[in-house]
């Protein structure tokens, strides 16, 4: 029987080549669709859970506010955090600091003649391996980081540096300041996981690793609790422990907290700013979840409208078939293994698809995508359920029509007659085409934001600016050295420095005023620059005036009892401050130690990601440590200013690789969360518009057979092409502006949900879901045109005659 089965099938499917390719196809997409998604998303599921002590472990973030300013939530905190939670708290069992000190650039680190820019150095303490267990290639797990200037590679940089040679005991120098021996090798952490290195060096070879202050936040802390410890209780320990020690009674207006956050929730429920990593969001996994379902359903509905399609001219092979005595049953069996049959070579060439699919879907999530994700054994099991689903999902309903013909109306023609199932067959269309403008719709808000985004004025002009990376610093003087040579040149317009990125700024700080309360201090964000900073980055002045060489003079005398700095605030601050723009000019502030007077009032500008409303910032100069040299260029000597960068670089740090980029792709990097999900819904959209259009041509080709006669007797009667056209066509319509009716108010509810991240957003217009029905209706046309036109002009005698 199995063997007739499969005669059957294959001559089927040879018989009615373009429906079987288009069947194979079509479910062929989805499967593949399918697999890439569900790849992706077990990826982001898994982050960090490879980490044995993973549900025992907290990060510490800190929390603070001041007054009606904004709440600034970030996950760094202070390096006495660690060591003192420790000693303080019997929950906890170990603590482990982080630092990376290439931050979001990269150090130089120098072996021999070798030589490169390394972006994933991070200084940890000894207790890491304790924390976070590695496999060792090379090396004592325990010891690895017990002693200053040790360091910890992975496999891929051994082999880098040292090819097949031993690790271990080599010297190398780290950022030009730190000699470091290697001591261990590790494996190669996988692509999830928030912690990332290349380097692991020992903390304790930084000056400050002596130290417990609270004063500024600068390390990642991660604690091990003990097994079974009730992180509500902790935490509330830990909020005494800041009360007590951190937050001032006489100020309860500024708010201070140190948030544990479980180790295995980071990735994908962190509010934090200021990860390790750029984090991912559980909304987007419900999304692509639904994306990636939604697009199986599709091709399920697309592969059902092609097999119904092909029953119209199979009804007579199963009225002979029952007239030989053939039971129902045989038939719906029959006709369900074909359709296991089109499965299973859908799943062989989907899974094809995937595999193809892998590198590009890799290049634009930023991870390691491919089938090693997914637990063992556990591809072939979803196979299998996703054959059998699949074949009964796509296979039923159409083996029912067509074991379910009876065969005398069959043999007598009237079952061609008949729309038989037309309700379910445009339920599906309707189905089809309401998915597809959802992720129409989807993808043109998607893209309005982040065009937003990427074109709203930020205060500053990140333009023509190229960032150089100084990762442990530059001297005051041999950065005016550099700034005067640069300056020389026609292809630079300007020089300036700055302790971080300006567009991504971190730096935590308390001032006080003179003219208020004793008691009253305000958090503010804090940068300290070079003096021409401001008009460099394009900032506009609302009142007062720029740095000059006197505030220079003031700010960097060797005694700090001596120095007086100048404060450049936005309009937040004063505001925050209870101060206006004109009065604020000249009045007595201190931060953090820093002694001087508001000089100026800047316009807000957007120092953080637009999902944070602008707070509070001071602009100082303080010319202690630079992290990033930023060159604005002419426009039309690009090419010239690049070749006197490189040759000025290498003149001045002939140990440091040089490499540049652009102060707008920093900007653009805090929204690659946003820009690969739009990706993703413009790609994935794109294919359900293809299945679903094959689905509708499969149904205009079923309904021109139905009503071949009847075409047949509007041409001989008079009716013209366009008319005919126009007849075929207009029901389509119909089920067009249905699906824009249900698509619209639910696209709206997910997207305006999506677009409450964000502090600044737009507004959803009307003409959106205009323009999803537009291109959906005129994609449509186009595919049921071409039926269309091809029933329109078949020659009447022949259709009559055929019928």
């Amino acid at each position: 029987m199995l063997k007739n089965y499969l005669k059957i099938t294959f001559r089927s499917l040879w018989k009615y080549k373009t429906n079987s390719i288009i069947s194979i196809t079509g479910l062929a997409i989805g499967i593949g669709c399918f697999l890439l998604l569900a790849t992706y998303i077990l990826h982001e599921l898994q982050y960090d859970r490879f980490q044995t002590n993973g549900k025992d472990i907290v990060r510490v973030n800190l929390f603070y506010q001041s007054g009606d300013s904004e709440p600034v939530y970030v996950a760094i905190t202070p390096t006495g955090v660690a060591p003192v939670f420790s000693r303080e708290f019997a929950e906890v069992k170990d603590a482990v600091r982080l630092y990376p000190i290439s931050g979001s650039g990269a150090v130089a680190v120098q072996y021999q003649d070798k030589l490169f820019n390394e972006k994933k150095v991070v200084f940890a303490d000894s207790s890491f391996f304790r924390i976070f267990p590695q496999t060792f290639i090379e090396g004592d797990i325990k010891t690895a980081l017990s002693q200053p200037n040790s360091v910890v590679i992975d496999k891929t940089t051994a082999k880098k540096y040292f090819g097949s040679e031993s690790a271990i005991g080599k010297s190398v120098k780290i950022a030009e300041t730190y000699s470091m021996q290697v001591t261990g090798v590790v494996t190669d952490l996988p692509s999830y996981s928030h912690i990332k290195f290349n380097w692991l060096a020992s903390y304790s070879t930084l000056p400050r690793s002596k130290t417990e202050v609270f004063e500024s936040a600068n390390d990642y802390t991660y604690l091990l609790l003990k097994p079974n410890t009730d992180i509500k209780t902790l935490q509330s320990k830990v909020d005494g422990f800041v009360n007590k020690n951190l937050n001032n009674p006489q100020d309860p207006s500024t708010k201070v907290r140190l948030e544990l956050e479980e180790f295995n929730r980071i990735h994908l429920y962190s509010k934090a700013s200021g990860s390790m990593e750029v984090s991912g969001n559980y909304k987007y996994i419900y999304i692509l979840s639904g994306v990636a379902i939604l697009i199986l359903v599709i091709a399920c509905i697309n592969f059902i409208n092609l097999v119904t399609a092909r029953s119209a001219v199979r009804a007579r092979e199963v009225g002979v078939r029952k007239v030989m005595g053939a039971a129902r049953f045989q038939l719906f069996r029959q006709y369900l293994f074909e359709c296991g049959i089109i499965t299973i070579s859908s799943i062989f060439v989907g899974i094809v698809i995937s595999l193809l699919g892998f590198p590009s879907l890799s290049n634009l999530t930023g991870s390691i995508l491919n089938f090693s994700v997914w637990p063992t054994y556990s591809v072939g099991l979803v196979l299998l359920l996703l054959a059998i689903l699949v074949t009964l999902l796509s296979g039923v309903y159409p083996a029912a029509v067509l074991s379910g013909f009876e065969p005398i109306k069959v043999l007598q023609g009237k079952v061609l007659s008949k729309a038989n199932g037309s309700g379910l067959r445009s339920f599906l269309v309707v189905s089809q085409f309401t998915v597809s403008l959802l992720f129409i719709i989807g993808t043109i808000i998607a893209n309005q934001q982040l065009s937003y985004i990427q074109n709203k004025n930020l205060g500053i002009n990140p333009s023509q600016i190229i960032v150089l990376d100084l990762s442990t610093g530059i001297s005051s003087g041999k950065l005016a050295s550099i700034k005067n040579e640069l300056l020389n040149n026609s292809s630079v317009e300007s020089v300036t420095a700055s302790y971080d990125s300006p567009v991504n700024v971190g730096g935590g700080y308390m001032i006080t005023a003179k003219d208020k309360p004793p008691g009253f201090n305000m958090n503010i964000t804090a940068i300290p620059v070079e003096k021409d900073f401001v008009p460099t980055l394009g900032m506009k002045l609302v009142a007062g005036e720029n740095f000059n060489e006197t505030d220079i003079l003031q700010a960097t005398k060797d005694s700090a009892e001596l120095r007086k700095f100048a404060f450049i605030l936005n309009e937040s601050a004063v505001k925050a401050l209870g101060w206006t723009a004109a009065n604020a000019i000249g009045k007595s502030v201190n931060m953090n130690g820093r002694q001087g007077e508001v000089k100026a009032v800047a316009k807000d500008f957007h120092f953080r990601s637009l999902h944070e409303k602008i707070g509070p910032i001071a602009i100082i100069p303080e010319y202690n440590y630079f992290g990033k040299m930023m060159v604005k260029i002419s426009g039309d000597k690009m090419q010239d200013a690049l070749k006197l960068l490189q040759e000025t670089w290498k003149t001045n740090f002939p140990l440091r690789p040089f490499e540049y980029h652009f102060l707008n792709q920093e900007f653009d990097e805090m929204y690659k969360a946003e820009s690969r999900v739009s990706a993703i819904l413009g790609l994935f959209s794109t294919i359900t518009i293809l299945i679903s259009c094959l689905g509708l041509f499969a149904l205009v080709a079923f309904i021109s057979q139905q009503r071949t006669k009847e075409i047949g007797i509007r041409k001989v009667l008079g009716a013209t092409a366009s008319s005919i056209v126009i007849l075929l066509s207009r029901d389509f319509i119909k089920l067009m502006l249905i699906a824009l009716v249900i698509a619209s108010p639910v696209a709206w509810y997910f997207m305006d949900q999506w677009l409450q991240d964000f502090a600044y957003r737009i507004e959803i217009n009307y003409w959106v879901f205009v323009l999803a029905g537009v291109i959906a209706v005129g994609i449509a046309l186009l595919t049921v045109s071409f039926q269309s036109i091809k029933a329109a002009l078949m020659n009447p005698v022949k259709s009559l005659k055929s019928e």
